[in-house]
């Protein structure tokens, strides 16, 4: 059996990710894996651009990610953009010179792409199961929702409402007032009008949520059980009610209290209450006992394109 190296650089809008992995056959080792929170979208996202500041954090980041990939002599590379670079004016601008500063090639997906590798990662993690689900992954820039089982893709779509954006329109005020939430809501219920309709269609029975807010929401959880996430495991569960008491607890703190409960990571702390909110929506037309949470999503959908051979 062959055993090659292979990196992934997933660009969000929020955080940017590097995954260095050994692919044998039909599985994968995590040689190592890093987070960094760039906030790309920081500062120019309401604008359609990425500003100065965001991308000298960026180019920093990515040289940073550079080194340790070539130290690992690996040479197949899979980088990706997300909403933040899809939806900039100076995007092609900013990749172009990622590429010849310093060699890496940038694909910048689709919406429409970027929902297929998520549920590609979903699937993987083993958090499908014969019932239909509906999967959400909430980014900075974009939200992707996907119904369908672990045989096939019933529905799917991604909605330029991540945090980032929703964090830019409604949290005026910390900790979030009533009426900032109340509009929240009203927005996303327009917003949100083909998934409903998909919803109503494809009457999914369960709700799994990949990544990101979610991996936080578990740690909190977590910590509140006096409980320690396993190793190597995929997937988790959180009881609504706790999900719900945790929900209230966000809505009531400001930044620094929020910083202060165990289990949240300073990356979450700003985007995680509209993001909360976001969850709290679909819960209204989604109830279920328990959610679902994939430590896989995006990036873990590259890598099963790669153990595939599609990259």
């Amino acid at each position: 059996m062959s055993i090659r190296k292979a990196a992934v650089i997933d660009m969000g809008t929020n955080t940017f990710h590097l995954l260095l992995v050994e692919l044998n056959g039909k599985g994968f080792r995590t040689i190592y894996k890093e987070k960094i929170p760039v906030k790309l979208g920081q500062g120019g996202i309401t604008q359609n651009q990425i500003a100065p500041d965001a991308q000298k954090r960026a180019f920093h980041t990515l040289k940073h990610f550079k080194n340790l990939i070539d130290g690992e002599h690996i040479d197949q590379v899979f980088a990706f953009a997300t909403s933040a670079v899809r939806n900039a004016d100076n995007g092609p601008e900013f990749v172009g010179k990622v590429k010849e500063d310093l060699g890496i090639h940038v694909n910048v997906i689709s919406g429409d792409e970027e929902a297929q590798l998520i549920y590609e990662g979903i699937n993987l993690s083993g958090s499908l199961n014969g019932h239909t689900n509906l999967m959400m992954d909430i980014g900075g820039g974009s939200v992707e929702f996907i119904i369908g089982t672990s045989q096939e893709v019933l529905w799917k779509r991604s909605f330029e409402i991540g945090g980032q954006r929703l964090l830019s329109a409604f949290h005026y005020h910390d900790p979030i007032l009533p009426d900032e939430v109340d509009r929240l809501e009203a927005y996303l219920s327009e917003q949100l009008q083909p998934l409903i309709e998909a919803i109503q269609r494809y009457k999914p029975s369960g709700l799994v949520g990949a990544s990101g807010t979610f991996d936080t929401l578990t740690d909190i959880y977590y910590e509140s059980m006096l409980q320690c996430k396993l190793t190597g495991q995929h997937v988790f569960e959180l009881p609504t009610e706790e999900f719900e008491r945790i929900f209230e607890m966000l809505k009531t703190k400001n930044r620094e209290e929020r910083l202060k409960i165990p289990g949240m990571i300073a990356m979450r702390v700003d985007m995680i209450v509209v993001a909360s909110c976001l969850i709290e929506f679909i819960l209204r037309y989604v109830p279920v006992q328990a959610i679902v949470c994939s430590f896989y999503s995006l990036k873990e959908g590259a890598v099963s394109r790669l153990l595939a051979g599609k990259v």
